[in-house]
């Protein structure tokens, strides 16, 4: 019952405890699924939100690089207008080195988003390593559930059909057997007196006849009328 290891936060013993006194492994396992499931959906909903947030890290990283890129060119048009005497060698020079100055921070802050990016990719890479084992196990356990239901079928029927050849007496069966036999017996018996009865009854009336032709002809012979 490696199902209450990952859904369980309890101890060792206590796990053994509850699978002792478990009386139930169908009810326990589908509960034991329908855990999963829910972690599975609460997993799913967290790796969203890393990848919404390594999105939003990746955007930001572009913004700061376009921003730094941005601030190299002003740099570089203050340097080009001193040149050009638009513009005296001190203010271009201070206008270049603020531009130069914000830039080093933008890229600053781009290393920091870009380590944030690390981590969060990191993240989401154990996050789906997650949801796939939490795929795996409940694909793996809703077959189990299905042979465990497949053999609760069989043992229920084991366990009725020796229920009741436990509770059949055999002896009160045996007599039964013997009452039937001799009831068979009585049956057959009293048919076979009928039988004769009827024989007996058919062939009666022919014997009186030959006896009645046997007086009349004695009679005769003595001249009785």
């Amino acid at each position: 019952m490696n199902i209450f290891k990952r859904l369980l936060k309890i101890g060792q013993a206590e796990i053994h405890a509850l699978v002792d006194r478990m009386e139930d492994p169908i009810s326990l396992s589908e509960q034991g699924i329908r855990d999963m499931k829910k972690q599975l959906g609460d997993t799913v909903e967290s790796a969203a939100k890393v990848r919404a947030t390594i999105i939003r890290t990746e955007n930001n990283i572009r913004e700061k690089e376009q921003e730094a890129a941005s601030l190299a060119d002003k740099a570089k048009r203050a340097l080009t207008k001193a040149q050009e005497g638009e513009l005296s060698r001190t203010q271009a020079e201070q206008l270049a080195s603020e531009a130069l100055l914000t830039k080093k921070r933008c890229l600053e802050d781009t290393q920091d988003l870009k380590e944030s990016l690390t981590e969060q990719t990191s993240k989401l890479d154990e996050v789906n390593k997650h949801i796939e084992v939490l795929k795996y196990n409940i694909a793996k356990w809703e077959k189990e559930l299905t042979t465990l239901r497949a053999k609760q079928k069989v043992n229920e029927a084991a366990s009725l059909a020796n229920q009741q050849m436990a509770n059949m007496d055999s002896n009160s069966t045996l007599d039964m057997l013997q009452r039937v036999k001799r009831k068979v017996a009585n049956d057959q018996a009293l048919a076979e007196a009928y039988a004769e009865m009827a024989q007996n009854k058919h062939e009666l009336p022919d014997e009186q006849r030959a006896i009645q032709e046997e007086l009349t002809e004695l009679k005769k012979q003595m001249g009785i009328e």
